[in-house]
């Protein structure tokens, strides 16, 4: 006997891409950067599997050990609508997800030098990412203001960490953001960048 599916069993969604923009692409590079933390999971395999939807699958049975299920072969729910990016987004998340891996000892000495009284493992994980993600944005993106990259960190981290992980990271941001600018180490140019 055969079940035919209704078309109300499941919410699938009826588009099939959405359009990128630099804060999805944003809350993108976080789920790299946490998806290739502790380096099981390689940084090619994570990007392209968060950007363009790739999976891997049964690579002990592809031919050339793995397998890479495209998303037009998946029948995907709403939250898995692929997502069509302009360069300029990807070339962004490229930048500081290479930045924030470069940087990872001087953005953990930085953090650690400014969370006082916590001890740097106390913090929660996905807050040091999220730190580390602003450190790399505010240093490698001349065209992104300061307070855009501040607001951004604060707003993923009320969506994606503890309630309190908001105000914690603004106060430790705002000090490592008066450390990088006495030294020179953030460099916006253009108009209405420079403050």
């Amino acid at each position: 006997m055969t079940i035919e599916p209704n078309e109300n069993d499941f919410p699938t969604s009826r588009k099939t891409t959405i359009k990128g923009s630099r804060h999805l692409a944003r809350e993108k590079v976080l789920q790299v950067l946490a998806a290739t933390t502790n380096e099981e999971v390689s940084l090619d395999v994570a990007f392209n599997h968060v950007f363009f939807r790739q999976f891997t699958f049964d690579a002990k049975d592809a031919v050339d050990e793995t397998r890479i299920l495209h998303p037009d072969e998946v029948h995907e729910l709403e939250a898995d609508i692929s997502i069509q990016w302009s360069d300029e987004d990807v070339e962004y998340a490229r930048a500081v997800i290479g930045a924030a891996r470069d940087q990872l000892v001087g953005s953990t000495e930085l953090i650690d030098r400014h969370s006082k009284n916590w001890d740097l493992e106390r913090i929660a994980l996905l807050d040091r990412i999220l730190m580390r993600l602003a450190i790399a944005e505010l240093t490698s993106c001349n065209d992104i203001p300061v307070k855009v990259t501040m607001n951004e960190a604060i707003e993923l981290a009320k969506r994606y960490s503890t309630d309190k992980s908001g105000t914690f990271i603004n106060g430790i941001l705002d000090a490592v953001i008066e450390e990088l600018q006495k030294d020179n180490r953030i460099n916006k140019l253009g108009r209405g960048l420079v403050e």
